[in-house]
């Protein structure tokens, strides 16, 4: 057990050593669950986002309380997954490069119903000559939707790129995808439906005149944790591809993820620190810039100090709490700033039900691109 000498001695989480990342089974499960159930009651499907966990454990919880497959941001955690025999993968970024497309051919080989995405005429290319196997690649365009980053800019544009992959016969076109992650941390849950219809109607075009080329069932796949209880009251995609549902961070604490302001999910993952330097006025942790992700607000107490206290990072291993002094080695545990690259930081999950530790997990697919 990766020599922690807690495990089989107190199994207290206050034991641990420091800076860990903690996740809350019983909060965790809780989310996987209810965001499952809420699916299923609008008739909806799931392929989280193993960008936020990148774990095979969590992606088989996920399956096993209903989703499709998983989502992945990269392809090696396509390829991590695929060694987990975690089913339904389907990787969110288009992939280009001879030696990339050679890893999804290989992935594909073993894991046949892998998806991929697409935005450009030259990338369907490769990928049809790449394909030598007798079972075509799933293939779904990608929309832009205004967050400017990958996506056929255009209806037109993607419907051109529809007609490219019809011609291929080693390519199978399956869907679309339409990703919103800038709407997902709009704090105000009117002024996030109105981003979202916005740009519905433009999915909705694209589907209507993709479902009239395809006669299977269109994918429509895209979504998040922000605008979940809005996709799923608006019927336009068929799948969501959510992931900070898992944890909740300090970004999502300060979205109204239902009209009425509250959440139907609860906080889970967790940096626990100890205090190393303590002095009036100036209690110091272990846990500094390489213990979080920096790119959005910053950590909040949870427990073990002052849920007023302030944070500060004080360098690569530090951090100071204001506004509380604590003896050495006291315990404080942090709510993430940004759970996705904050798990990106650490190997594994310490998981916990309530003080006691009862397993830890591995972080499989951590710094796979």
């Amino acid at each position: 057990m990766i020599g922690y000498g807690c495990i089989g001695l107190e199994n207290s989480r206050l034991t641990i050593p420091t800076p860990a990342l903690i996740l809350d089974l019983d909060a965790c499960e809780a989310n996987i669950q209810c965001m499952s159930t809420r699916a299923q009651e609008n008739g909806m499907h799931l392929r989280p986002h193993c960008k936020s966990h990148k774990s095979i454990k969590i992606a088989q919880l996920q399956v096993e309380a209903g989703a499709l497959g998983i989502s992945c941001a990269t392809l090696g955690e396509a390829e991590v997954m695929a060694q987990g025999q975690i089913p339904g993968i389907l990787i969110t970024s288009p992939v280009v490069s001879p030696g990339k497309i050679a890893r999804l051919i290989t992935i594909h080989e073993r894991s046949p119903d892998i998806m991929v995405v697409v935005d450009n005429p030259s990338n369907i290319e490769d990928l049809a000559r790449a394909n030598i196997s007798s079972t075509p690649l799933r293939v779904l365009i990608d929309l832009d939707i205004g967050q400017n980053r990958t996506g056929a800019p255009s209806i037109e544009e993607a419907l051109a790129l529809a007609g490219l992959i019809l011609q291929k016969p080693t390519l199978q076109l399956v869907g679309l995808q339409a990703y919103g992650g800038h709407f997902q941390h709009i704090a105000s849950y009117e002024e996030r439906l109105s981003a979202v219809r916005m740009q519905n109607e433009r999915i909705k075009e694209l589907r209507d005149e993709l479902q009239k080329t395809i006669a299977s069932p269109l994918i429509v796949t895209g979504g998040g944790t922000g605008t979940s209880d809005i996709d799923l009251k608006e019927g336009v995609y068929t799948e969501l591809q959510v992931g900070s549902y898992l944890f909740m961070d300090v970004e999502y604490s300060e979205v109204a993820l239902q009209p009425n302001g509250e959440s139907p999910f609860k906080p889970s993952l967790f940096v626990l620190s100890t205090v190393v330097s303590s002095h009036p006025n100036k209690t110091i942790v272990d846990a500094g810039l390489k213990a979080f992700a920096t790119d959005g607000p910053k950590p909040r107490v949870f427990l073990g100090a002052s849920p007023d206290a302030l944070y500060a990072y004080r360098g690569d291993e530090h951090g100071q709490v204001h506004g509380d002094s604590l003896p050495i080695g006291s315990i404080i545990e942090f709510l993430t700033p940004h759970c996705d690259p904050t798990v990106n930081l650490y190997n594994y999950y310490h998981c916990v039900r309530g003080g006691t530790l009862v397993d830890i997990w591995p972080i499989e697919a951590r710094g796979q691109h």
